[in-house]
């Protein structure tokens, strides 16, 4: 893959920075993110000890991956098996508060996204800087029906995003998303990516999105995750997505 494939990957799929702390809210916070993060699973999120998943994704003609994930939300430590921007094999085990060399930079900046497409409506609700407006009934963008358009967006206090970076969530009636559109904001021609968000599992408390299709820029866009699992507070033993 060539160096402007993969700088046009990153810039279209990379959802921003974890952030998991209660900061002071931001000025615009509709009452709906709540509902949403509660269907989501996030007054049970403290039971989780452990997530894998496998984050598979491709862009007709421009990209192709498969990124096999273990986190550790409470600790931190994460591992990752797959391949470097060069496709060589690579299975690397870091704690996020201590990335001091390439190959963790690299597998932590595809966790980074690849989490945010497993858990973005948790991280809308988290990342407390985020501007959250609901805009009320809106045709879906593909297919039949309307749902509640949250937009979620982002400004320059945030580090690593680019201001104006917008996250588009249609929401049914039962407070899932069922479409997303990405606004890459700060180019002259911003990226844009649209994408369903169908495959409903759970695991354990965690309410998962495994498939999404659409475009990115007008390329066909297809991701899904395989293999979800969680391992609950006092026990060993992986729990399924089903």
């Amino acid at each position: 893959m060539t160096n402007v494939s993969r700088v046009t990957m990153i810039r279209i799929l990379a959802f921003g920075v974890l952030v998991f702390t209660s900061t002071s809210w931001a000025q615009s916070r509709a009452p709906i993110l709540d509902q949403i993060a509660k269907t989501y699973g996030v007054d049970s999120f403290g039971q989780v000890e452990a997530i894998r998943y496998t984050w598979n994704g491709e862009i007709t003609g421009l990209f192709k991956a498969s990124r096999k994930w273990e986190w550790e939300p409470k600790t931190g430590k994460v591992s990752y098996e797959g391949k470097d921007k060069d496709g060589k094999p690579v299975n690397v085990t870091y704690m996020r508060s201590q990335i001091n060399d390439d190959a963790k930079k690299q597998a932590d900046a595809g966790f980074t996204n690849d989490n945010y497409w497993l858990l973005f409506p948790l991280h809308a609700y988290w990342d407390t800087s985020a501007t959250v407006t609901d805009e009320g009934m809106k045709k879906l963008p593909a297919g039949a029906g309307s749902a509640t358009l949250v937009s979620v967006k982002y400004g320059a206090e945030l580090g690593g995003y680019t201001p104006g970076d917008t996250w588009d969530l249609y929401v049914g009636k039962d407070n899932r998303v069922e479409y997303l559109i990405f606004h890459h904001g700060g180019d002259k021609k911003p990226s844009l990516v649209k994408a369903t968000w169908t495959g409903y599992k759970k695991a354990g408390p965690l309410l998962i999105s495994t498939e999404h299709r659409g475009n990115a820029d007008g390329k066909p866009l297809h991701i899904f995750m395989s293999d979800v699992a969680v391992k609950l507070t006092g026990s060993d033993k992986w729990v399924n997505a089903q």
